[in-house]
Order: structure tokens, then C-alpha cells, then sequence
């Protein structure tokens, strides 16, 4: 009796010391952790089907929003294009990427052409995808032994065409929610945003300081180089830094020649910015945030960008919303407003805004200031991600004027401006 007792006893002390060791080897070691779990997770094929047309409606101060969800989706996406630009919309002639490596086709899932290299683990996957001249790239997190990093591919062989150098810190706080990005075109060039790739890790947000780092850049890409391009060859794409200074950059659209951004701040902050060539937009050394990494955390930053020579936002929102996607509105409430007019999405709320929303910039003529925003929440359980383009990232519209958008593991939701006032 006294020897089962003696035994118990060993045995809970053999359970409670594994699990103080497996905490602290976690703790220390989490790219392991990672690498145990992307393991045992399987990679499925997102999950779509066509949704029945239940309409609901949001009175907003101008108008009335209706919105119904005709396609329901298991995964996040990374791109949704509408490359024939068809004014009836049918869900099953859109294409769909998907952030775990899927293309959507016909409603059928289909795996990229990806390299071994893309990985799933600390929230990567599949970025964005953008076009040129029929082609596909794609702007994926990638590693190798001890290495993060981020890579672009052709979508026709899989093939790197562009790698960045490897992430410091990797055994701490790597996340690719950071890389964040979007693209646009513009005179011959196609413009793409990376972001830094980290939740608490100075190390990997001063990188948006650094010209000889792609982190935290918007990069400009000359067509003709891509044109040129030998895609059996690796890491052969030129890239120029147009502009840096960017922690999350996950819009990117263009109105005339005008460049223009949203991207997430810290624990507030997210902005809207007007991009002008080779200037600095401050991270991580200003935000209208305030910082939860390092030892700081809940300590400001230096607010005042012009102050510290960096480009101010026109627009920082405090508490932060999740800003996603942005493009030029469409035509109705281009036509309503009959001013310079941006539209975005949402991914989160807060006390001010609760739930997720999009969101609608009147700028003024000269579009270097913001005149007014509309705020309109369509539902909490809403992560709002992109709209539907056209491959140049231009957003498409059906006969009716509606315009669509993807919510995260939802689905993609009509939505259409109605009863103006």
C-alpha cells in the first residue's frame, strides 16, 4: 500500500516538472512550437458555396446600405479578382486566392504553384497576388532552416522571383499579420506594399528605417523588368523603395496620380497617407499609437510626424479600427459626393466604432486633406478584407452598381448604396 502511495506521488511529481519544462522550452523556443503545430495542422481546401440573397440594411447619414451574403467562404482571402470585368456578377466566374495557398476557380478550389519554402507558420500565408500582362505574381511568407522571410513568386512555376534577407529575432515575436499588403498600377509601374512583420520586436519594425531592407516599404516595380524577366531564374526582380517608414500597409489604391494608403498603427494609430516618392512616413520612431511591445508598453510615441521630418497621415484613427482594404468609391457615391472620394474596410471596432465598417474619406480638391469621413457598421461578427477588382486592383461594380467585398471565414457580401438623402 505504502509503495502505491510512493508511486502516486513520484508520478505527480514526474507530470508537474514535465510541464514546467515544457512551458519554459515553449517559451523560449517558439518557432519550435510552431513548426510542432503547422505540423499536425493540415493544410485543407477552402470550403465555398453560393448563398441565397437575405438583405439587411444600415441607415447611414446619407444614404441606406443594403448588404446580403452570396458566397459563404472557410478561409481568409488574399486577392478576389474579376479579370473579365462582367457587368452581371456571377460568383462562379471570379477568381479567389485564399491566404493558405488556393485559387477559386468555378467554385472550384485548385493549390497554387507554390514553393516548399511558403509557409503557414506565425500567421503566413499567401499576402496578396497582383498581374501583369495575363501573368500572376504573388507575395507570400516563406522560411528555410533559422530563416523567416518573405518572397515573391510567379504563379506560373512557383518559382522565387524576389526574396528578402531573413528576419532577425525569429525566436520571439515574427509574426506575418505585418507583412499586411496591397498593389496598384500606375504610368508602367506597379506599386506593392510590405510591411514589417512583428508584434514586439524592435528589431524587425526599425527595418522600415532601413534603405537597404524591403520591410516597411511601398515598392515600385518597372513592367518592362517584369516583361524582361526570365521566371526559371531566382531572385532576378529589381526593386525600388518608393517610399518607407510603413508598419502595416493593407491598402493601396491610386486617384489620377496620386498614390494613395491605409495601414494598421499600434495600439492605435491606423492611417491614411498620400504617398510622395522617396518620403519617410515614421515608423517605428512616430505614431498617433501608443506602444504595446518592448519594455514600453501603454507609453506613447512621438506624435508629432512634420516635427520629426516625417510625412503626417491625412487621417489617424485613435483608438485603432483594423483598417484593410481602400480604393476609389464607386460611381453613386462618386456622383453623390461629387468630391475626391476614398472608400475602406474594417477588419475590427472599437468604443467609437464598434463593429466592422466600412469607412468613407471626402478629401478636399487638392486631396491633401481630409474634409470628412461616413462611418457605416455592418455587423460585429464582420472582419471586412477586400473588395472584388479588376487586376489592376480597380474596383469593380455590377450593372446596379454594386460593389462586394470578402469577410474573414464568412463569406463575400453584395453590397449596394441606395436611397441617398
Amino acid at each position: 500500500m505504502k509503495k502505491k502511495y510512493l508511486f502516486k506521488i513520484f508520478f505527480i511529481i514526474i507530470w508537474f516538472l514535465t510541464i514546467v519544462f515544457a512551458s519554459f522550452w515553449g517559451y523560449e523556443n517558439p518557432e519550435k512550437v510552431e513548426i510542432l503545430k503547422s505540423y499536425f495542422k493540415k493544410n485543407t481546401p477552402p470550403k465555398i458555396n453560393r448563398e441565397k440573397n437575405i438583405y439587411e440594411k444600415v441607415i447611414a447619414n446619407s444614404f441606406t446600405v443594403e448588404f446580403s451574403k452570396v458566397v459563404s467562404l472557410s478561409e481568409k482571402t488574399a486577392f478576389i479578382v474579376n479579370d473579365k470585368n462582367f457587368s452581371k456578377f456571377d460568383e462562379s466566374l471570379i477568381k479567389i486566392y485564399t491566404q493558405n495557398g488556393y485559387v477559386i476557380d468555378r467554385l472550384k478550389p485548385k493549390k497554387l504553384k507554390l514553393p516548399s519554402s511558403f509557409t503557414l507558420q506565425r500567421n503566413g500565408g499567401v499576402k496578396t497576388v497582383f498581374f501583369h500582362n495575363d501573368k500572376g505574381f504573388a507575395l507570400i511568407s516563406s522560411s528555410k532552416v533559422n530563416c523567416f522571410y518573405a518572397s515573391i513568386v510567379s504563379l506560373e512555376n512557383g518559382n522565387e522571383i524576389f526574396k528578402t534577407k531573413c528576419l532577425p529575432d525569429i525566436k520571439k515575436v515574427v509574426d506575418f499579420n505585418g507583412l499586411g499588403s496591397s498593389y496598384t498600377h500606375l504610368n508602367n509601374k506597379i506599386y506593392l506594399s510590405l510591411g514589417t512583420p512583428e508584434q514586439r520586436s524592435m528589431k524587425i519594425a526599425i527595418l522600415a528605417q532601413d534603405k537597404n531592407s524591403m520591410f516597411g516599404k511601398i515598392i515600385e516595380i518597372d513592367t518592362t523588368d517584369l516583361e524582361k524577366l526570365n521566371l526559371s531564374q531566382t531572385n532576378d526582380l529589381k526593386l525600388k523603395i518608393f517610399t518607407m517608414g510603413h508598419r502595416t500597409p493593407q491598402g493601396l489604391t491610386k486617384v489620377n496620380n496620386f498614390i494613395f494608403n491605409v495601414e494598421h498603427g499600434p495600439k492605435g494609430g491606423d492611417e491614411l497617407n498620400k504617398l510622395i516618392k522617396d518620403k519617410n512616413y515614421g515608423w517605428p520612431l512616430v505614431s498617433y499609437g501608443t506602444q504595446y511591445l518592448y519594455s514600453n508598453e501603454g507609453k506613447s510615441f512621438k506624435v508629432n510626424h512634420e516635427n520629426n521630418n516625417f510625412e503626417e497621415p491625412l487621417y489617424a484613427f485613435v483608438p485603432s479600427i483594423g483598417i484593410s482594404a481602400l480604393n476609389v468609391c464607386p460611381n453613386k457615391l462618386k456622383d453623390y459626393y461629387n468630391k475626391p472620394c476614398l472608400i475602406a474596410l474594417s477588419l475590427n471596432g472599437n468604443n467609437l466604432m464598434p463593429g466592422k465598417s466600412i469607412i468613407i474619406f471626402l478629401l478636399s480638391d487638392s486631396m491633401n486633406n481630409v474634409n470628412s469621413i461616413e462611418k457605416i457598421q455592418l455587423g460585429e461578427e464582420l472582419r471586412l478584407r477586400h473588395f472584388i477588382t479588376n487586376s489592376k486592383n480597380e474596383l469593380y461594380e455590377d450593372e446596379s452598381g454594386n460593389i462586394y467585398v470578402s469577410a474573414d471565414k464568412i463569406g463575400i457580401y453584395k453590397i449596394g448604396f441606395v436611397k441617398f438623402r
